[in-house]
């Protein structure tokens, strides 16, 4: 993808106006993410297992959230055992491959998380309401381009020296 730099000196303070928003953005999603995660006895990891259970356009399998995560095969499994047992999702057998497991997110669970989000959905929707679509396109194709570049990170970078 192709650098476009139309802000000419003001790129520098567009840059950290975003940078900070970015990061203002995820302070509050990530203090109601924790505060769902200590009322479900849950981890971080748990909760990003949840995530991407829940935004996988596909059956996720063990492998997959292996994969996605970066954690061992044992640190997948340890997850799914909490998840499991707090009612959170459910691992099935692929009925034409029985070696193959698919997690599932349960939907009496699905049902709680979304109670417990919808102070963040119904503040999402205000927002929205500030922006016409032609707006909106242009934030979800930044925020789109934002997340598939940071997915190309290999590695976060080393301590700063």
């Amino acid at each position: 993808m192709e650098a476009v730099n139309g802000g000419g000196a003001a790129a520098p303070e567009r840059l950290r106006a975003l940078a900070v928003s970015l990061r203002r953005v995820n302070g509050e999603i990530n203090r109601l993410t924790d505060a769902f995660a200590t009322a479900h006895g849950l981890h971080a990891t748990d909760m990003s297992a949840l995530a991407a259970v829940l935004d996988a356009e596909q059956p996720v399998t063990p492998g997959m959230l292996r994969t996605r995560l970066g954690l061992t095969s044992g640190a997948v499994t340890a997850c799914l055992d909490r998840l499991e047992r707090a009612g959170h999702i459910r691992r099935t057998r692929d009925e034409t491959d029985r070696r193959v497991v698919r997690v599932e997110y349960v939907d009496e669970a699905r049902l709680a998380a979304r109670a417990f989000f919808r102070p963040l959905a119904v503040a999402g929707e205000r927002a929205r309401g500030r922006f016409d679509d032609g707006e909106l396109d242009v934030v979800l194709r930044f925020l789109d381009a934002f997340s598939e570049e940071m997915a190309r990170l290999e590695e976060p970078p080393g301590p700063a020296v």
